[in-house]
């Protein structure tokens, strides 16, 4: 599959993989930061953003998407980052093609298997009639019965857009609340990285936590762990200045 991207700036390429319902457009502020020291792929992943949509969505699909996109840009190595979903996604790639990964840094996720745990942001998002839906208030309006957090209403917000009928989901809602568990899938045994990987997780998210780094040393031995200070899950956009610290220290 040909994945949207974004590709800004100069320098070595470096690719970076949104999470569970996010898109490209997460990392850009990010991205303006490092622009002057690295070509930057701001990628949707499938049925996310404007890359395609498919019935299909697993890891190994979104790895070969990804070697897709490599390919395509003929990019034989990069560096490679990945948040949440996108994290996983990058450890995947990394294990199954540790050659095209010069390093590999992955952002608040951990290689063990996650239990489903986005019932009510799924129950919201389906619960909205789109042909009812007159402005993004109304749908924020919505959503606030089923998700309290005025922040994640307008991170998923960010995925409503619109066409000459109305508005529209830019995710593929119906593929993803049938296959979430895809989302939670531990990192297969028998293989590891052995290449520079940095983990970065907030220190109030529960995503990362002491009990994962015997897992993390099993799967990338050669690793760091970042906690990184008053952050939670979506650390990028709680503290961008900490997080583009990191990537520069790391990427250098």
């Amino acid at each position: 599959m040909q994945l949207n991207f974004k590709k800004l700036g100069s320098g070595k390429p470096l690719i970076i993989l949104h999470g569970l319902f996010g898109s490209a457009d997460n990392w850009f502020s990010i991205s303006k930061e490092l622009k002057d020291n690295f070509t930057l792929y701001l990628v949707d992943q499938r049925n996310h953003g404007d890359s395609p949509q498919s019935d299909e969505w697993n890891y190994d699909v979104m790895v070969e998407d990804l070697k897709e996109l490599m390919d395509h840009e003929g990019l034989k190595k990069a560096f490679l980052m990945g948040h949440s979903m996108g994290g996983k996604t990058a450890m995947n790639f990394a294990l199954k093609y540790p050659e095209k990964v010069e390093k590999l840094i992955v952002a608040d996720i951990a290689p063990r298997y996650y239990a489903v745990h986005h019932q009510s942001i799924l129950e919201g998002l389906n619960s909205l009639d789109l042909t009812e839906i007159q402005s993004r208030k109304d749908a924020d309006d919505e959503l606030a019965k089923y998700i309290p957090e005025i922040g994640v209403r307008q991170f998923l917000l960010k995925s409503l857009g619109r066409d000459s009928d109305g508005f529209v989901w830019k995710i593929n809602l119906p593929v993803i609340t049938e296959n979430i568990n895809e989302v939670g899938t531990a990192l297969p045994d028998g293989k590891s990285f052995t290449g520079p990987t940095l983990f970065l997780a907030g220190s109030n998210s529960s995503y990362v936590q002491q009990s994962d780094l015997d897992d993390i040393d099993k799967f990338f031995p050669n690793n760091e762990v970042e906690f990184i200070a008053d952050a939670g899950h979506w650390l990028h956009a709680e503290q961008p200045d900490a997080v583009v610290e990191e990537i520069r220290r790391f990427l250098k």
